[in-house]
């Protein structure tokens, strides 16, 4: 009965942004009316209030279109954006050819209906940090697991960002410590996950190397504790990067660009600092390996590799999920408490606006969240 009732205030349908790649090359974004599905046993109907444009939503969203050939269509209170794909790149859509797909890895709102299960009627009533796709919708059910509870207090703006980049800037100090490293470097330091590690990195007294690319984001990160910050726009960064990995025993490197030569040159300066303190030269480069992970996508071009940095070296992927998985269940909920009980410090995010479903597909805001550029990240309120 409790659930019919808590289903009777509910509407029938939402609205969902969502985005196709049709096989003629073009990119259609629009809002749909989806079912609000009545949740089972163990679910939970959640009404999203907040949700992060990330890095990670922006290949599902745009598809890799050309945003700069987007056009506006629909109505006000309905708009849809279409753009063109390059015939080049139409090929690496892979299976999303012709089919609409919902959007948004992550939100943050309050539970208004629950199933029967005891764990889904705790949070009945409860904001929630919510994990599952499709969060760029006004209503969610989801399953238990999927969703961390906030505490007291807590708003729904405020638990938007709590798994992406919490989880992930604890993932690489967990990484660190697991491939028995003693320090990281991390890239686009300045970004809000940045700020989170360098927090997470203060607090356990891990040392960091951060690389920036202006020397406003170097001040902003030295006021939040930063010790080492190098600036890739200066001419002293090769010397200022393979110093700090000298001072820090930093081998190991988390890459947000993806492209370009930077996680090469970070491998050089590895190499310089390790043979700084070699007792003895070796034509095959050092002993120490030094290692790249490449988690993100900033830059598109190929990534480029000048091997002067002898043979001990790795440069792979990484991605939150399989890190996850292989932490097991019991340290990932460990972990996800850590985030629900330091939302306001430590994983606090902020956000350049708040925009609705509709202002998402306005093409001046498309344009500005689509650079990704560093203090420029914008948050959708479905139900705004």
């Amino acid at each position: 009965m409790y659930l019919e009732k808590a289903m009777s205030e509910i509407p029938a349908t939402g609205l969902q942004l969502r985005s196709k790649v049709t096989s003629d090359g073009q990119l259609q974004l629009s809002l749909e009316e989806v079912p609000v599905v009545a949740p089972k046993s163990n679910e939970v109907v959640v009404r999203i209030e907040a949700s992060p444009i990330n890095p990670s939503d922006l290949g599902l969203l745009l598809g890799l279109a050309d945003v700069s050939s987007a056009q506006q269509g629909g109505s006000a209170d309905r708009p849809s954006v279409t753009a063109t794909i390059a015939e080049g790149l139409l090929k690496h859509m892979g299976g999303r050819i012709d089919e609409s797909m919902p959007v948004g890895n992550e939100g943050g709102g309050v539970v208004v209906a629950a199933g029967d299960d005891a764990d889904a009627q705790a949070l009945l009533g409860k904001t929630v940090a919510a994990l599952g796709g499709a969060m760029y919708s006004q209503y969610r059910t989801l399953k238990v697991h999927q969703c961390l509870a906030m505490n007291e207090g807590v708003e729904p703006r405020e638990s938007a960002s709590c798994f992406v980049n919490p989880l992930t800037a604890l993932g690489m100090v967990e990484t660190m410590r697991m491939e028995s490293y003693s320090a990281l470097i991390h890239t686009a330091a300045a970004s809000n996950l940045g700020q989170m590690l360098q927090k997470i990195c203060v607090n356990e007294e891990v040392s960091l190397v951060n690389v920036v690319r202006k020397p406003q984001q170097a001040q902003l990160l030295k006021s939040i504790g930063a010790q080492y910050v190098c600036d890739s726009s200066q001419p002293t960064f090769a010397k200022d990067l393979s110093d700090a990995i000298a001072a820090t025993g930093a081998y190991l490197a988390f890459d947000a660009t993806g492209g370009g030569e930077l996680a090469g040159q970070i491998l050089t300066s590895m190499e310089v600092a390790a043979n700084a303190t070699a007792a003895e030269y070796s034509r095959y480069g050092s002993s120490q390996h030094k290692q790249v992970y490449i988690y993100g996508g900033l830059d598109r071009s190929p990534t480029l590799l000048r091997r002067n940095y002898g043979m001990a070296w790795g440069v792979g992927g990484w991605l939150l999920t399989p890190f996850l998985q292989k932490i097991g269940r019991q340290r990932g909920e460990e972990l996800r408490q850590k985030v629900a009980d330091e939302v306001r410090t430590t994983f606090a995010s902020s956000y350049v606006a708040e925009i609705s479903l509709a202002q998402a597909l306005q093409l001046d805001n498309l344009q500005a969240y689509a650079k990704q550029a560093t203090g420029l990240k914008y948050l959708i309120n479905p139900n705004a």
